[in-house]
């Protein structure tokens, strides 16, 4: 069974470590700003470096906030077939089988409530949601996309009136003046119990249930696994990151990484799009010839 519920609350790490940390048992890898280049493509060197970690008998866990729907290109440009924790950490779910094993949804009267207060305290906010389930979508209002639909495929278009016709898994906020942390600090003073908020990407605030985070989702699949926290390498770029990097025995922030999350990281890799997480991949496996040519990925 593998059940977030009874994952672990995600904890800080030894941060501030000076020696070089063992070699892991598993390597945890957010997706965006940190595995995939801007343009949502996997360089060929990138994958290589993956290939050989998996090929070393490491274990490759995805951890990332897009919902487990939105994840089908990338697990199939990854080759990716093991458990990946999807939804901020609210799904764990078997790429190989696609089969999602848990989920939590959010409470859609508790959330409707926290955005009344937000609205009142902030002004109109432009939303969408994603909606519940393996095959759960973006669903968008109007003035929430602003040309990056293609970065939340599966997505459809609503009204604010049809977007909780569904059960749904998180809301995205965005407001029209107020910057990424101004949203980010007044909807967590507005979310109340049962909620949560996290700042996942450049003009991506989400709410979220309680409870969950990339930390605890991947400490559930660590468990199942057999690993534990100090046998974990973990890289991302993004505030929702700071769970999964303070939960883990080694936390990689990348250079483009926010800088709340470089704060709590042991180490800080290169860019995204300047292969960091292969170059650190690289230096863990050691020297192993010539790196093939398996051309870039989308």
């Amino acid at each position: 069974m593998y059940d977030t519920a009874t994952a672990p609350a995600a904890h800080g790490g030894s941060r501030g470590r000076t020696h070089a940390p063992p070699r892991p048992r598993l390597v945890a890898t957010d997706l965006d700003g940190t595995l995939l280049r801007e343009d949502c493509t996997l360089s060929a060197r990138t994958l290589a470096a993956l290939h050989r970690t998996t090929g070393a008998g490491i274990h490759h866990v995805v951890v990332t906030g897009r919902p487990a729907s939105g994840c089908a290109p990338f697990f199939e440009a990854l080759g990716y077939t093991g458990l990946a924790v999807c939804g901020q950490g609210a799904q764990v779910y078997d790429a190989g089988r696609r089969r999602l094993l848990s989920a939590v949804g959010l409470d859609s009267g508790l959330a409707r409530a926290a955005l009344a207060r937000l609205t009142r305290t902030v002004g109109p906010l432009d939303l969408a949601v994603v909606t519940s389930g393996a095959s759960g979508e973006f669903v968008i209002t109007e003035g929430f996309g602003r040309g990056d639909e293609r970065a939340l495929a599966p997505y459809r278009p609503a009204t604010p009136e049809t977007l909780w016709d569904l059960p749904v898994d998180k809301v995205l906020l965005r407001h029209r003046t107020l910057g990424d942390t101004e949203l980010t600090e007044a909807a967590a003073r507005c979310a109340g119990p049962g909620l949560t908020v996290t700042h996942a990407g450049p003009h991506i605030v989400e709410l979220l249930p309680s409870g969950f985070d990339k930390g605890t989702g991947l400490a559930a699949v660590a468990r199942t696994l057999g690993v534990t926290a100090g046998e974990v390498t973990a890289f991302g770029d993004m505030p929702n990151d700071i769970p999964l990097l303070t939960w883990a025995g080694h936390g990689v922030a990348m250079a483009n990484a926010h800088p709340d999350l470089k704060a709590v990281a042991d180490e800080i890799a290169p860019a995204n799009h300047e292969d960091g997480v292969a170059a650190v991949l690289e230096r863990i496996l050691g020297p192993d010839g010539p790196v093939p040519d398996l051309g870039a990925r989308p």
